[in-house]
């Protein structure tokens, strides 16, 4: 028995020597599959981290990108406005090295220099006094006007080298560059002789360029004497004579309003806006809302170009509850309200505020020109100039060129064209009934001359809730109708109905240029 059981071990154990000596088949399979597992989960790692590195590596590029994108933006778009920012402390340096540029008009007269006295002492001067006040501006107790935005411009000199060398030996200054303006010496005289005492601006554009030529705003000061005057200046709240009203003042349009009310219409009816016909009573009433015409005229029966002629509220209400008000403001934003104007000098937006679901008041009243709606004297005159130049507006500049202080040229600018705003068709329609305002309508003071003229009138209600409190009187237009010369735009606070106090402005500036300065450029 013990010889059957020892039998049995040694058998046991010799077979699981066997197995041990000799490999499992199924053994090495599972063996392979760790192998194999093993090395896919390293693959597996292996390409989580180089994902991880690829877009470490695309996040390095991209931030490369961003900061060296960032960096042109800032040395070439910025530069400008870096460099003339009155808080940039590098130009306290410059003024150590460079006596401050002239400042010149288009005619060539002196309009801002750097007066030098004996013992070296430095002032800068302005020989027209008030005239060019708020455009050029001034450069005592702190900056305006051009002389603020531009300051980098008159702070540089790109004189030679042979005269910057001397002058280092001299141990004396670099004269700075000088700005060469696009505004006209008698033209800005003219604007702002017709002025007069009155408060508000005129504005005077070549339409086929953008060229600013004039640019008024009353009450004015002058840069001559800003120091002792500043005081009383910044105190004066009711005349504000250091506001430009021209770019940044933002008044109701009135009737001149209705140039942009007309166009909205004949883009909605484009085949039939000849079929409009309004029989005026001299008010039109909806709701709880009174629309009267002007002074409570009565024009009877109209069509479109009779009620644009006519200036007649009613007939401009009727349309403002017919036109589409998402269209129409979408036409004003092309217009640039509701946008900053395209000009470095400090401006307000113009602003409509009519929305898709106004009520009928508000619409009345958008249509008409009062209500919500409020324009810049510069805004009217790019309007204006749209319409003169065919539809395309350009964008406004005002200075011609920048040079050295011996006329070499540094940088010359030139006309840019914004966009075009209206097909051939529409401007000849507007442009049209634009004649017969001055012909036939509001503007014929203007009539009579040997040249023509086109235009809007608009005599713009302004007040509290209570109740207007008085008017001002606007044209908007331009001269020599059929090859046009000059766009304009008036505002006369306060100046009653547009035929009464802002036509007879824009006349005197019309009939200088006509008669006098057309012949001298």
């Amino acid at each position: 028995m013990k010889n059957i059981m020892k039998s049995r071990k040694t058998t046991d154990s010799t077979r699981r020597k066997g197995r041990d000596a000799q490999a499992d088949p199924d053994e090495d399979y599972l063996d392979q599959d760790y192998d194999d597992y093993d090395n896919e989960e390293e693959e597996r790692i292996r390409r989580i981290k180089n994902k991880g590195l690829v877009r470490v590596s695309y996040l390095m590029v991209a931030l490369f990108l961003s900061m060296a994108g960032y960096l042109i933006y800032f040395n070439v778009v910025l530069r400008d406005d870096i460099n003339n920012n009155q808080y940039n402390t590098k130009q306290s340096a410059y003024q150590e090295q460079i006596i401050r540029g002239n400042i010149y008009s288009a005619d060539g007269n002196v309009l801002a220099q750097t007066d030098i006295a004996e013992d070296g002492t430095e002032s800068r001067s302005y020989p027209y006094s008030n005239l060019f006040a708020h455009i050029v501006g001034y450069a005592t107790n702190g900056k305006s006007g051009i002389e603020s935005v531009h300051n980098y411009d008159l702070l540089s000199s790109h004189a030679s080298i042979l005269d910057q060398i001397r002058e280092e030996k001299l141990d004396t200054k670099v004269q700075g560059d000088s700005l060469v303006l696009t505004l006209n010496t008698q033209l800005q005289q003219v604007c702002y002789d017709a002025l007069g005492d009155n408060k508000g601006a005129i504005v005077v554009l070549e339409p086929s360029t953008g060229k600013v030529l004039a640019m008024v705003s009353k009450p004015d000061f002058d840069p001559n004497t800003i120091e002792q005057d500043w005081d009383a200046l910044i105190n004066d709240d009711s005349n504000s004579s250091l506001f430009n009203r021209a770019l940044q003042g933002q008044y109701p349009p009135g009737s001149t309003f209705k140039i942009l009310t007309t166009l909205e219409y004949i883009r909605e009816h484009p085949d039939d806006y000849q079929n409009f016909n309004y029989t005026c009573n001299g008010s039109i009433s909806k709701e709880d809302v009174r629309i009267t015409c002007y002074e409570g005229e009565v024009h009877g029966y109209e069509n479109l170009e009779q009620a644009f002629v006519h200036s007649c509220n009613g007939a401009f209400a009727q349309i403002g509850m017919e036109v589409n008000n998402d269209s129409y403001r979408k036409l004003c934003e092309s217009f640039l309200f509701n946008k900053d104007l395209p000009i470095d000098l400090p401006s307000s937006q113009s602003l409509f505020r009519l929305s898709s679901n106004a009520s009928y008041g508000e619409e009345m009243m958008t249509a008409i020109g009062q209500g919500e709606t409020v324009v810049s004297p510069f805004e009217m005159a790019l309007v204006a100039a749209t319409v003169a130049n065919g539809g395309t507006m350009m964008n406004p500049y005002y200075i011609d060129h920048i040079e050295t202080y011996d006329g070499d040229i540094v940088k010359q600018y030139a006309p840019v064209k914004y966009k075009e705003l209206m097909s051939e068709e529409e401007v000849d329609i507007l442009s049209g009934f634009m004649k017969e305002v001055v012909t036939d309508g509001t503007a014929r003071k203007i009539s009579g001359e040997e040249y023509t003229a086109a235009g809007k009138t608009g005599s713009a209600e302004y007040g509290s809730e209570g109740g207007a409190e008085g008017t001002h009187s606007w044209f908007v237009g331009y001269l020599d109708a059929e090859n046009p010369k000059l766009a304009i735009s008036v505002i006369i606070e306060d100046g009653g109905s547009g035929s009464s106090s802002a036509v007879p402005a824009a006349k005197m500036v019309f009939d200088k240029w006509w008669y006098e300065l057309q012949y001298q450029q």
